[in-house]
């Protein structure tokens, strides 16, 4: 769902823009409590990741395609205000260097896509945690709601941008339809992958699952003297990821990147498959980057394009993991020094 330039009138994307940059400063401030739980690491780490499964549409019918959007997998591992941070990461990286996203829709794409998946899908994970069965278990099935309804309440959101700032006079109610009813597919893919990725963490590492650590039993504590102390649910103890867990999620993300991205589907995602359909694809503008070495998440000179896929995609993760990383830190940073 990755919007180009030219979709919307300049009014909207400068209030997408502010709406964006809100966002962002306010996670920088609320960021660090959860950063400071696991460091900053795996939030490097999970935007790396969720650069690298977007490279991999899949199919949904009609030749049509979809790919994670994964916000709520990022708000589900790292929390809602990291996962804001690690989605625009993803986003910044992809328009800046992939050309992926249009620069002046960037606060558009950080607005659907790292702001409403997001709190669409913690919010949900959260409220269904509320009455499920208090077990690790019920983490999987909550966060796959939430990113299955995630996808179409951006494709919602995306519509009502329309509405008010639409390039392209078109019916509003055959957009809604067509957005929202593709979207949902999508979003069943989102929630297939989200339940994986998540049921795998859960059962290795489940003190790293942001929205598991309530779930946890009871820790109970024996010091010198033999007495014994409990550590409730509400004061979960988050140990940090070893070296040897994000060496695995690092090989992942360059395997998925590197390799399974040259299998996905060449299909149009939903969002241009409806714009061609519509009308209001002819609207969009090429990128302000689209001469970029790595436009179109190639390598320009690179005659193979497996050969240059691959290394755009293994380019791209350790570009990611390195401005993710720098992200995460400059909100430990704001925070400290705002208290």
């Amino acid at each position: 769902m990755h919007v180009p330039d030219g979709f919307f009138d300049a009014s909207t994307s400068v209030a997408t823009g502010l709406i964006a940059a809100g966002a962002v400063g306010f996670s920088l401030q609320r960021a660090n409590r959860e950063i400071r739980e696991t460091g900053p690491a795996l939030a490097g780490l999970t935007a790396a990741f969720v650069f690298a499964v977007q490279m991999v549409n899949f199919p949904v019918g009609a030749g049509t395609s979809g790919h994670l959007l994964g916000g709520a997998l990022a708000a589900a591992l790292v929390g809602p205000w990291t996962a804001v941070l690690v989605m625009s990461t993803v986003l910044l990286v992809q328009g800046l260097l992939f050309a992926d996203g249009g620069l002046t829709a960037l606060g558009t794409n950080i607005t659907l896509m790292g702001v409403v998946t997001v709190l669409v899908g913690y919010f949900l994970t959260r409220a269904l945690l509320q009455v499920l069965p208090r077990r690790m278990g019920s983490v999987v099935p909550a966060a796959t709601a939430g990113a299955l309804l995630s996808v179409p309440v951006a494709a919602l959101a995306f519509t009502g941008l329309y509405a008010i700032g639409g390039a392209v006079d078109i019916p509003l109610g055959k957009l809604a339809t067509a957005m929202v009813g593709w979207h949902v597919l999508v979003g069943i893919g989102e929630a297939v992958i989200t339940a994986a990725v998540l049921s795998a963490v859960v059962a290795n590492r489940p003190d790293l699952v942001y929205a598991a650590r309530h779930l946890q039993r009871d820790l109970v504590l024996v010091d010198a003297d033999g007495n014994t102390s409990t550590v409730a649910p509400d004061k979960p103890i988050a140990a940090k990821p070893a070296g040897r867990t994000l060496g695995v999620g690092v090989a992942v993300s360059l395997l998925v990147a590197g390799g399974l991205s040259l299998f996905a589907s060449a299909h149009p995602d939903g969002l241009e498959f409806v714009g061609a359909k519509l009308g209001f694809e002819s609207a969009a503008e090429d990128s302000a980057v689209a001469g970029s070495p790595l436009a179109d998440y190639g390598v320009s000179g690179i005659g193979n394009a497996e050969v240059s896929g691959a290394l755009a995609g293994i380019i791209g993760v350790l570009v990611t993991i390195v401005v993710g990383l720098a992200v995460a830190k400059l909100a430990s940073v704001r925070a400290n020094r705002a208290s």
